[in-house]
């Protein structure tokens, strides 16, 4: 189930699009300003975030360009919500780095087309990738070590062991059984990776990590 966090500080609005919501299916998380729905963010993980942008504590602009530079939420799905519609705003919020800008009041079945349209963009990419995936496995990458994704990728150790699982198609509850650690920790190291690796997903970030188990090196690498 798709997670979604909602960043409202008007109560009945907070409460009616988390009730839309809900009845479409997602999970709804809701916080009523902006430092509560950072904090949130950061803590919950989740797969899209609606933001207000008039709020008391920190405004709408502020929790984006906090969650933009923080590597576990910086290419999460971020949508502005908002009274103001005029061209300046909207162009403030996409320059900071949103995807998609709503004025208030939405109508629920804009909201949904907007949200749906940014998760179909995410899976049309996500099956893309699966096919030059499919493609790099036929190398017989070499997976006896994380040695060359740390080395390669700067990443750390516990990261790159993670990635190599990733890369052998382990979801992260196996990943986190594996490990011996949460699935939320898991989590957080997979979205590290990404950050670091200038990718928005698991799939991009395996392809990176099967380019460099396929190199004729990598099985030194791992001695």
């Amino acid at each position: 189930m798709q997670t979604i966090l909602v960043i409202e500080d008007h109560a009945p609005m907070r409460r009616n699009l988390a009730a839309a919501l809900q009845m479409e299916g997602f999970e709804v998380l809701s916080a009523a300003d902006g430092r509560a729905g950072v904090e949130s963010a950061l803590a919950e993980l989740p797969d899209l975030i609606l933001c207000d942008v008039m709020m008391p504590v920190l405004d709408g602009y502020g929790v984006l360009k906090e969650l933009r530079a923080h590597p576990s939420t910086a290419t999460t799905p971020f949508i502005f919500l908002t009274a103001k519609g005029e061209k300046p705003d909207i162009r403030a919020g996409m320059n900071l780095g949103a995807d998609d800008y709503l004025t208030k009041p939405a109508a629920k079945a804009d909201l949904l087309a907007c949200i749906r349209a940014r998760f179909e963009r995410e899976t049309a990419r996500e099956r893309e990738l699966d096919s030059k995936i499919a493609a790099a496995r036929r190398f017989a990458p070499n997976f006896d070590s994380p040695a060359p994704l740390e080395s390669t990728l700067a990443l750390t150790p516990r990261e790159a062991e993670v990635l190599l699982w990733v890369a052998q198609g382990k979801t992260n509850g196996e990943i986190a059984t594996i490990c011996g650690a949460a699935e939320k920790t898991i989590k957080r190291h997979l979205t590290s990776v990404f950050a670091k690796l200038g990718v928005e997903g698991r799939n991009a970030a395996t392809l990176r990590a099967l380019e460099i188990l396929n190199l004729p090196g990598s099985s030194l690498s791992a001695m």
